[in-house]
């Protein structure tokens, strides 16, 4: 069975996560529903249901720009948890996260 390559790839430069914020809004439009990040030590992949993917490549989760990338595809994660290490490959996130309804309301 080959491995599955993503769909589009793009080469993170320290400092250039407006490229990976236009990234993430173009190619948006080539995959369905999202699903889920993985997020490895030196890249970042975002699945949809289809398990058709995009990479960016050079962003882990060790970088601090990695939270901005996660917020712009509704990952649910834990802040201040990301940028710790872990024994597996990658951590993964299911992505849709939503904002609670009525949530800024006062009482």
């Amino acid at each position: 069975m080959a491995t599955p390559q993503p769909r589009a790839t793009l080469k993170y430069q320290t400092g250039g996560i407006e490229q990976v914020l236009q990234f993430l809004k173009r190619t948006r439009s080539e995959l369905r529903e999202l699903r889920m990040v993985r997020v490895w030590q030196d890249r970042l992949q975002v699945f949809d249901v289809n398990q058709d993917f995009f990479e960016i490549q050079g962003l882990g989760y060790q970088d601090t720009e990695v939270v901005t990338a996660l917020d712009v595809v509704a990952a649910a994660y834990k802040r201040e948890q990301i940028h710790e290490e872990v024994q597996q490959e990658y951590k993964e996130f299911k992505t849709g996260r939503r904002y609670p309804w009525a949530a800024d309301r006062v009482m």
